[in-house]
């Protein structure tokens, strides 16, 4: 019996170094994967936001620009998931810009309190690709019940400037 088990902790150990030694990242790969995440994350995409009802009351907005992030590194291939950040400049239709900050209670976002925003962020944090689509002189507005509303899948904190029609939002993986 002592020769069976010791039979079964080898194997093990050899199956555990031979699992260990095969996740080993070859360098090649991972320099391909981590050139096509700086290319991902350098895009600034155009297309419609989907799933829509994690930016709930945008009605049929005109323009989108956003981008995405990884928050850890992708090209790994420790197991576990790879959060990301997501931020995106939303050109609103007028009613809907309106109707947006009437049922979610938008409030200068001087008067919000950064402390109570579900992580840190602003306007002033837009990612560089982003910043031209932001509109000049903005009068942001904010709202807690939007940002904690549902459905979200993700953290989300949104900030609307409803003269000029603008939503900027950041959402984060949780």
């Amino acid at each position: 019996m002592a020769v069976l088990g010791a039979s079964v902790a080898m194997l093990l150990v050899v199956g555990c170094a031979a699992a260990i030694l095969s996740v080993r990242d070859d360098p090649d790969d991972v320099s391909a994967c981590q050139d096509s995440v700086r290319a991902g994350e350098a895009k600034v995409r155009t297309d419609r936001w989907n799933p829509p009802q994690e930016m709930p009351g945008l009605g049929d907005y005109p323009e989108i620009h956003w981008q995405v992030r990884a928050l850890g590194n992708p090209c790994t291939r420790a197991p576990g998931p790879t959060d990301w950040v997501y931020q995106g400049v939303v050109r609103l239709r007028s009613e809907d810009a309106r109707r947006l900050a009437e049922r979610y209670e938008f409030v200068p976002y001087a008067s919000a309190d950064p402390g109570g925003l579900p992580y840190s962020g602003s306007p002033a944090d837009a990612w560089p690709a982003l910043v031209p689509f932001l509109p000049p002189q903005p009068r942001w507005l904010h709202s807690r019940s939007y940002n904690e509303g549902s459905p979200s899948t993700r953290w989300r904190v949104a900030f609307l400037d409803v003269e000029q029609r603008t939503l900027f939002f950041m959402l984060r993986d949780h």
